[in-house]
């Protein structure tokens, strides 16, 4: 039986489109109230109520910068005071600037190194400090580019800073146990989004040889990637914490 969410209050951030969305939509459909934050206002908004529209779940948008500590804490105290509670946070928000490495500027790698790393240790810091005392879950969005260098897709900033995701998510893990607080990651893999999706359009060669590289011969579906986020903050793994769920289709083990 799929463990629910009634009563909960999920935050998930990124969650305007793609992986985030799916996500939002999952605890929705679950009995979640869910915070669908994303740094386009237009775009929470958007997806909040498209997500409202189909669970009638509560679903809430809220626009967050998370590479703004300060941004992040006033959330963190905004969703508390309305609802009394946060019980889980999924650390979805991320970028992917692509770039060979000679050509990887610092502008592009500190401004990936914000999103990707300083926003989930903002954003679990400050929730993280809100769960205290009565624990909680927070999964982080990680990727399989973190375990493994892509097949001739260089972005060494997203690959670095999705391997820097795992090891917070170990140490957090680790340190946050005593205080009733687990934090897992899910790593997936080529995931059939938007973004993906033009790029299939445009060069249907480059999706079909990263199909060749899965054992399942597929992308995952961005539904896929939610329901292994929605495990990992269940009770249904009230014993797992410091683990990261690959969903890949098999990529990473060749």
């Amino acid at each position: 039986m799929t463990a629910r969410f009634d009563g909960n209050v999920v935050v998930v951030t990124g969650a305007g489109q793609g992986i985030g969305a799916a996500i939002a939509r999952s605890f929705a459909e679950q009995g979640a109230t869910v915070v669908v934050t994303d740094i386009r206002a237009d775009t929470a908004t958007t997806t909040a109520t498209e997500i409202n529209a189909a669970t009638g779940a509560t679903v809430l948008a809220r626009p967050l910068d998370v590479t703004r500590s300060a941004e992040v804490a006033a959330l963190a105290d905004q969703v508390v005071a309305e609802h009394g509670r946060v019980d889980v946070l999924v650390n979805n928000a991320g970028i992917v600037l692509g770039a060979a490495s000679f050509d990887y500027d610092d502008d592009t790698w500190n401004r990936t190194l914000a999103v990707n790393l300083s926003g989930p240790f903002y954003t679990a810091r400050e929730f993280g400090r809100r769960m205290r005392g009565r624990g909680g879950a927070i999964v982080n969005v990680s990727s399989v580019a973190a375990l493994r260098a892509p097949r001739a897709d260089p972005h060494i900033g997203y690959d670095a800073t999705k391997a820097g995701v795992i090891a917070l998510t170990r140490s957090l893990a680790a340190e946050w146990a005593p205080e009733g607080i687990r934090v897992n990651a899910v790593a997936p893999g080529y995931t059939n989004t938007d973004i993906l999706k033009a790029v299939g359009s445009e060069n249907p060669e480059v999706v079909a040889g990263w199909r060749s590289h899965i054992p399942q011969g597929r992308l995952a579906e961005p539904v896929e990637i939610a329901q292994a986020v929605r495990f990992l903050a269940s009770t249904e793994a009230s014993a797992v914490t410091g683990h990261v769920l690959v969903a890949d289709g098999g990529y990473s083990t060749w």
